[in-house]
């Protein structure tokens, strides 16, 4: 159930960020000229009227916030649903556990030749 919701919120992200670049290139920039200009800066004059830039400006206020929100609760989803960070449960080895590690290995790789009969017919 929970990879659903993941997998919805994701989708939802998406679509909030695909909205928050298109709000944002439909500004007007301060120099009326641009990427804004380009883009349709006056095409979002003629659709939301003279005061434009207020519905805008707002518009991309409460996508900005709802893009931080849903990244913060695909975070903290992911961490409910794999049990924790990796980082947590990772453990920094020791120095004297990895010589006893090398240790062990070259013994193991010293005796495995002897161990084993050539076979020649």
């Amino acid at each position: 159930m929970s990879s659903i919701l993941i997998g919805l919120f994701t989708l939802i992200l998406v679509i909030v960020c695909v909205l928050l670049v298109l709000v944002i290139l439909m500004q007007r920039p301060s120099a009326n000229a641009g990427m804004g200009a380009a883009l349709g800066g006056g095409m979002a004059e003629g659709a939301f009227g003279g005061e434009a830039g207020n519905v805008l400006t707002k518009a991309t206020v409460k996508l900005t916030v709802l893009f931080f929100v849903l990244s913060a609760a695909l975070f903290l989803g992911y961490i409910y649903t794999t049990g924790g960070s990796s980082m947590a449960k990772a453990s920094t080895p020791s120095i004297s556990s990895l010589v006893e590690q090398k240790k062990a290995e070259a013994a193991k790789a010293q005796t495995a030749p002897a161990q084993q009969a050539p076979a020649k017919k």
